[in-house]
């Protein structure tokens, strides 16, 4: 394995004068579980939108599977590219935030085969029968045909979730996941999350869940202030790390 599943290179954005990227470069390789962790306006959600292209880098660049987001070189420049190009590329990349965003009038299976079926073209009942299996997945086989208003928020997450698997993306993003939920319902959800990574899917999370990184992350990356600041195996970050801005956030927040 040669060249990285996801390579970022040198990618900054700034929303007025608050500056939320500076010059981050990241690889992240298949296969691999990348948390990043950090305090709130460090960067690490602005990134996952980044590579999701719902946010545009202001410079920069970022490959998925070796192709660059968003643009396209022609006559030695580089060119937007349109809606649908972007639209096709971002299948690549299944993404789930802090809120469900969820259909609340379509079920919970409804939910899942909306994507297959209206965006993909897939046959309704190929993306059933495939939404049925991941709704067991993700333990939720018996809330088929429940609605989200039944559903608990650690349900609803585990529901969309199984909605980003169901378009088969390479890379699943996590924003904070779990922040939205009680403290009771998240175990639930990081259990699916766990279960995913034993799976091999490729996996960037940004977590304030320092448990989940420390058993599940091959490497975990602190930012701050838009900046990579330390980045490692779990271990060395969360046990013994090196940068002092890394030591005083651990120390704030274990």
């Amino acid at each position: 394995m040669t060249t990285p599943l996801v390579a970022i290179r040198s990618v900054s954005k700034a929303f007025g004068e608050f500056v939320a990227l500076k010059q981050v470069s990241l690889d992240v390789w298949t296969g691999e579980v990348l948390c990043l962790i950090g305090a709130s306006g460090s960067g690490k959600t602005t990134l996952l939108r980044c590579i999701n292209q719902l946010t545009t880098i202001d410079s920069g660049g970022i490959w998925l599977d070796g192709e660059l987001l968003g643009m396209r070189e022609q006559g030695g420049r580089l060119h937007r590219l349109g809606e649908r190009e972007i639209a096709r590329q971002r299948l690549k990349t299944g993404m789930v935030f802090q809120r469900f965003n969820l259909f609340p009038h379509k079920t919970a299976l409804e939910n899942i085969v909306e994507g297959p079926v209206q965006v993909q073209g897939r046959p309704a009942a190929e993306a059933r029968a495939e939404a049925l299996e991941l709704l067991r997945r993700v333990g939720l086989a018996a809330k088929a045909d429940w609605h989200p208003s039944q559903l608990s928020g650690g349900q609803q997450q585990r529901v969309a979730i199984a909605r980003a698997l169901a378009m088969k993306p390479m890379l699943m993003l996590f924003d904070e996941p779990t922040s939205a939920l009680d403290p009771e319902l998240v175990g639930e959800v990081l259990a699916v999350m766990k279960e995913l990574a034993q799976s091999g899917m490729t996996m960037m999370v940004v977590t304030h869940e320092l448990g989940f990184a420390r058993e599940v992350a091959d490497r975990v990356v602190y930012m701050d202030q838009g900046a990579i600041v330390e980045q490692g195996a779990a271990p060395e970050v969360l046990g013994a790390p090196r940068e002092a801005r890394t030591k005083a956030f651990l120390s704030a927040v274990i």
